[in-house]
C-alpha cells in the first residue's frame, strides 16, 4: 500500500495548504497500478437503476394505454355540437370541413372557440359566409329571389324548403342562425373577416350591421365578444407568408446549415495547430460582425432622416402585422444600434479583463484538439445524442396528444341567458328534447363540451400528463448524462495514455459508452433524477405564476420571483456538480454520491487553479459559436437581401427576409453548439485529470506526469500570478 503523502510541491505553484485538510478530503496518493479509467468495476446505484427501469416500463405502458383510448382526430378535426368530426372521410360531414358558430356574440374569447366550448350551436359547413344576411332579410326576399334561401340554408342544421317559421320559433328550435356575417376559415373554424379601413375596424367593409335579433351592432362589439380575433386571423396571413418564404429558401437554408457544420468541424481541427491564431480570429471576427451591425444600423438611421413619418415611435405605430413597417422607423434602428454598441463594449471589456488568462485557454484548446484528433469518433457522438433526444421528444409529444384526446364525448346543457339551474349539467343529445329540462329551460341546448369519462383512467388524466412530463425530463437529462459520461471516459483514456497515441486503448468511445450503460445506468439515472425534480419545481412555479397572475399582491410576487431565482441557481449548480461527477464515474467507477463528493473536494482543494480556469474556455467556445453563426448569418443576410446578386443570385421576392435569416442563424448556432459541446467536455475532462495527475505524481522518473509539459508550465505560472494578486 502506498504511503500517504502530501501532493508534490511544484516550483511556482501555490500549495493550497490551507485547503488540504480533512474537511475537503485527502489528496490522491501515488498508485503504480493506476493507468486511467478503471477496467474492473461493478454496478453502482443499483436501486436507482431498478427504479429507473420501472419508471420507463410504466411510461411505455402509459403510452400504450393512451394509444388505445386516445384519438388524434379530435385534434386534427373540429367537432360540432353533436360530437361529429368535420371533414372526416366516410362520414356525412366529409365535404364539410369547417366549423360554423350560430351566435358568435355568445363566445367570450378565441381560446373558448378553439377549445370547442363556445356556448352556441356549432355545425359543420363546406364554406364560411361571404356576405351579411339575416334570417328576416332572407325570409322577406324569398318570394322575389329564392337564391338567398338556398345560400342561407347551407348554414342551418338541415336544408330549409320554405322559410315559414318566425324568428322567435327559429331561435327556440335553434335550427338556423339569426344572422350570418362575412367570415374567413382559420384553424378550420369560421371567424369574422375583420379589417381596418382608414383606422376604423370593419367586418366585411361595414362598421354597423344587424345581428338578426333586431339590434344594430358594430365591429367593435363583435371583436370584444371574440376577444382579439383580429390578431388571430392576422396570424394566419403572417403564417402563410412565412410558409411561402420557407418554400422559396429551403434549399439555401439547407446549404447554409451544411456549411455551418463543415465550418465547425474545420475550426475544431485547426485548433490543434493554430489555437492562438484562431482564438484571435474568433475575437476579431465577433467584434467585426458586431461592428458591421452597428455601421448598418447607423446607415439606415441616417437614411431615414429624410423620410416622412420616420420620426414616429413604435408606440405611435402600434401593433402591426406587416413587420416591414417597424423597419421604416428611425427609433427601431437606433434601438438596434444602442444594443449592438453595448454588446460590443461588453465583449471588449471581457477581453481586457481576461487578457492574462488567454494563454491557458489557448493551451487547453490545443490539448483538447489533440484529444479529439486521436479520438475522432467523438465528433459523431452529438448525432447519437440528437437521435435519442428526438425519440424522447416525439414519444412525449405523441403520448401527451393521445392523453389529451382520451375519453368519450361529454355533452353539457347550455342556455342563451345562462339562468337555467341545470346549466353545465351533463346531458344526452339523443333524448334531450323529450326531457323535463328542455321544458323547464326554454332554449336550452345539449351541446358537445369536451372529451372525458367517469372511469378511473379518465379521472387521472391530469396525473398521467404530469407523469408524462416528469419521465420526459428524466429521460432527457439521462441522455445528456450518458453522453457526458461516455465522452469523459473516452477523453480520460487519452489523457492517461503515457505514450500517445500508442497507449490509447482501441475504440475508447465505444468502450466508455458500454461501461456507462453496463455499470453506471443507476448513477446516471440518480444524477438526472435530481435535475428532473428541480426542473419540475421550476415548471410548477411558472404554471402557478400564470394561473395566479391577476390575483397576486406585491409580496407574493416578490417571493415567487425569489423562488424562481433560487431554483434557477440551484439547477445551474447541480448541472456543474453532475458534470464533474460523471467524469469521476467514468474514471473510477464509483457511485454517484461518492463521485460527486470526490469531484467537489478535488476542485475545492485546487480552488486557485479552478479560479484560473473558471469559464475562460467556455468564453472561447462561445466566441466560436457566435463566429460560426455570425459568419453564416452575414452571408445569409447578404444573400436574402440581394446584396450580392452580382456574385450569386439568391431567392427573390421574399415577404420577410428575416424568417430564413433567423432560421439559418439559430440552426448554425445549434450545429456549432453540438460540435463545441464535445470540445467543452474534452477540456473539462482534461482539467479534472490534470488535477488528479498533480496530486498522484510529482514529475520524477518514478512518478512522471501524464500532462503535456507546456500546458503544465503555463498552469503553474498562471496560478502563481493569481495567488500574488
Amino acid at each position: 500500500m502506498a504511503k500517504k503523502r502530501k501532493p508534490p510541491s511544484i516550483k511556482g505553484e501555490p500549495s493550497d495548504s490551507y485547503l488540504k485538510d480533512k474537511k475537503y478530503g485527502d489528496s490522491r496518493t501515488f498508485d503504480p497500478g493506476f493507468k486511467g479509467p478503471v477496467v474492473n468495476r461493478s454496478c453502482t446505484d443499483v436501486l436507482c437503476c431498478v427504479v429507473f427501469i420501472l419508471f420507463i416500463t410504466a411510461y411505455i405502458i402509459l403510452g400504450l394505454i393512451a394509444w388505445v383510448h386516445g384519438d388524434p382526430r379530435r385534434v386534427a378535426y373540429p367537432t360540432d355540437s353533436k360530437g361529429h368530426f368535420c371533414g372526416q372521410k366516410g362520414t356525412p360531414n366529409e365535404n364539410k370541413s369547417i366549423l360554423f358558430y350560430f351566435n358568435l356574440f355568445s363566445c367570450t374569447s378565441p381560446s373558448v372557440m378553439i377549445n370547442l366550448q363556445c356556448p352556441t350551436t356549432q355545425i359543420c359547413v363546406s364554406k364560411c359566409p361571404e356576405k351579411f344576411l339575416t334570417y328576416m332579410e332572407m325570409q322577406f326576399s324569398y318570394s322575389k329571389d329564392r337564391r338567398s334561401l338556398k345560400y342561407y340554408s347551407q348554414f342551418c342544421k338541415s336544408p330549409i324548403v320554405h322559410p315559414a317559421k318566425s324568428l322567435s320559433q327559429i331561435v327556440m328550435d335553434d335550427d338556423c342562425p339569426t344572422a350570418i356575417f362575412p367570415s374567413k376559415p382559420f384553424l378550420q373554424r369560421c371567424f369574422p373577416d375583420f379589417s381596418t379601413k382608414n383606422g376604423t375596424l370593419t367586418v366585411g367593409n361595414r362598421t354597423m350591421f344587424e345581428d338578426g335579433n333586431g339590434r344594430t351592432r358594430n365591429a367593435v362589439e363583435l371583436r370584444a365578444a371574440a376577444k382579439n380575433i383580429n390578431k388571430v386571423l392576422d396570424a394566419k396571413t403572417i403564417g402563410m407568408k412565412v410558409f411561402e418564404d420557407y418554400a422559396t429558401t429551403w434549399y439555401w437554408i439547407l446549404m447554409a446549415l451544411i456549411i455551418a457544420m463543415l465550418l465547425s468541424w474545420l475550426f475544431l481541427l485547426l485548433l490543434r495547430f493554430t489555437a492562438g491564431f484562431l482564438f484571435w480570429v474568433f475575437v476579431l471576427g465577433v467584434i467585426g460582425i458586431i461592428g458591421y451591425g452597428i455601421w448598418h444600423c447607423y446607415r439606415e438611421y441616417n437614411h431615414l432622416q429624410e423620410q416622412p413619418n420616420a420620426h414616429l415611435s413604435v408606440y405611435d405605430l402600434g401593433i402591426q402585422t406587416d413587420i416591414k413597417m417597424y423597419f421604416q422607423l428611425r427609433q427601431t434602428w437606433l434601438a438596434f444600434m444602442v444594443m449592438l454598441c453595448i454588446l460590443e463594449v461588453l465583449v471588449i471589456l471581457m477581453l481586457i479583463f481576461l487578457r492574462n488568462r488567454i494563454r491557458i485557454a489557448i493551451a487547453l484548446l490545443k490539448e483538447g484538439s489533440k484529444a479529439i484528433a486521436y479520438v475522432p469518433s467523438t465528433l459523431i457522438y452529438p448525432v447519437l445524442t440528437f437521435t435519442f433526444l428526438s425519440i424522447c421528444i416525439c414519444y412525449w409529444a405523441v403520448t401527451a396528444v393521445y392523453l389529451a384526446t382520451s375519453g368519450l364525448p361529454i355533452y353539457k346543457i347550455v342556455t342563451p341567458g345562462g339562468k337555467c339551474k341545470y346549466e353545465n349539467k351533463t346531458c344526452n343529445p339523443e333524448n334531450f328534447s323529450t326531457t323535463e329540462i328542455a321544458k323547464a329551460c326554454p332554449g336550452a341546448q345539449c351541446n358537445f363540451a369536451f372529451y372525458g369519462g367517469n372511469s378511473l383512467y379518465h379521472q387521472y388524466i391530469t396525473a398521467f400528463q404530469i407523469f408524462n412530463l416528469f419521465v420526459f425530463l428524466w429521460l432527457i437529462n439521462f441522455v445528456i448524462a450518458l453522453g457526458q459520461c461516455a465522452l469523459a471516459g473516452a477523453f480520460a483514456s487519452y489523457y492517461w495514455a503515457f505514450h500517445k497515441p500508442d497507449d490509447i486503448p482501441p475504440y475508447p468511445l465505444f468502450t466508455a459508452f458500454g461501461r456507462a450503460i453496463r455499470y453506471h445506468t443507476g448513477s446516471l439515472a440518480f444524477g438526472s433524477l435530481i435535475l428532473a425534480l428541480i426542473q419540475m419545481f421550476r415548471i410548477t412555479l411558472e404554471y402557478l405564476d400564470r394561473r395566479l397572475k391577476d390575483n397576486q399582491n406585491n409580496v407574493s410576487k416578490f417571493l415567487q420571483h425569489c423562488l424562481k431565482c433560487c431554483f434557477w441557481c440551484l439547477e445551474k449548480v447541480v448541472k456543474f456538480l453532475n458534470r464533474n461527477a460523471y467524469v469521476m464515474i467514468a474514471l473510477y467507477g464509483k457511485n454517484f454520491c461518492r463521485s460527486a463528493r470526490d469531484a467537489f473536494n478535488l476542485l475545492i482543494r485546487n480552488v486557485l487553479k479552478v479560479a484560473v480556469m473558471d469559464k475562460v474556455t467556455d468564453f472561447v467556445l462561445v466566441l466560436g459559436k457566435i463566429l460560426v453563426s455570425g459568419c453564416i448569418g452575414v452571408l445569409a443576410f447578404l444573400l436574402f437581401t440581394e446584396r450580392i446578386s452580382i456574385i450569386i443570385e439568391g431567392p427573390t421576392s421574399l415577404n420577410y427576409y428575416w424568417v430564413p435569416l433567423l432560421t439559418v442563424v439559430i440552426g448554425s448556432y445549434v450545429i456549432a453548439h453540438g460540435f463545441f459541446s464535445v470540445y467543452a467536455m474534452c477540456i473539462d475532462t482534461i482539467f479534472i485529470c490534470f488535477l488528479e495527475d498533480i496530486e498522484r505524481n510529482d514529475g520524477s522518473a518514478e512518478r512522471p506526469y501524464y500532462m503535456n509539459h507546456s500546458l503544465l508550465k503555463i498552469l503553474k505560472v498562471q496560478s502563481t500570478q493569481s495567488e500574488k494578486r
